[in-house]
């Protein structure tokens, strides 16, 4: 889990004390991994999203639109492989190659055909 395009305007250090005690509050911490807010465009993108966004140039179910209000384009250089907003989300395969790319509009529920694909073909490796 983590903010992109400079959405999220806490430090780390205050988006875990936000949920310890304020949503869902009542001294809750995370039992997963939460990583550090990056960047993910621009000069200071994190090498791990700008090789995603080499592998996979853009979302597959929104192959045209990069960001409907240029207002919110707070980075240099802007290309259009750029993730448009928050809730992107790039699908890796268990062979670490990036699978998909789906839009902030694509169901997150329906991502699960894919992770079913992915899963169907490592089983069929072990198979063979």
């Amino acid at each position: 889990m983590l903010p992109g395009v400079g959405m999220e305007n806490a430090t780390n250090e205050e988006i875990l004390l936000s949920l310890e005690h304020v949503r869902p509050g009542k001294g809750y911490k995370p039992n997963f991994i939460m990583f550090e807010k990056c960047e993910v465009n621009g000069k200071n993108a994190h090498p791990l999203f700008t090789f995603l966004k080499e592998a996979l140039p853009f979302p597959h179910d929104d192959p045209s639109s990069l960001m409907t209000n240029p207002q919110f384009i707070i980075w240099s250089p802007v290309c259009r492989n750029d993730i448009s907003w928050n809730f992107e989300k790039f699908l890796i395969g268990p062979d670490g190659v990036p699978f998909k790319r789906y839009s902030r509009h694509f169901e997150t529920i329906k991502i699960e055909a894919d992770i079913e694909l992915l899963l169907q073909k490592v089983a069929k490796n072990v198979l063979e």
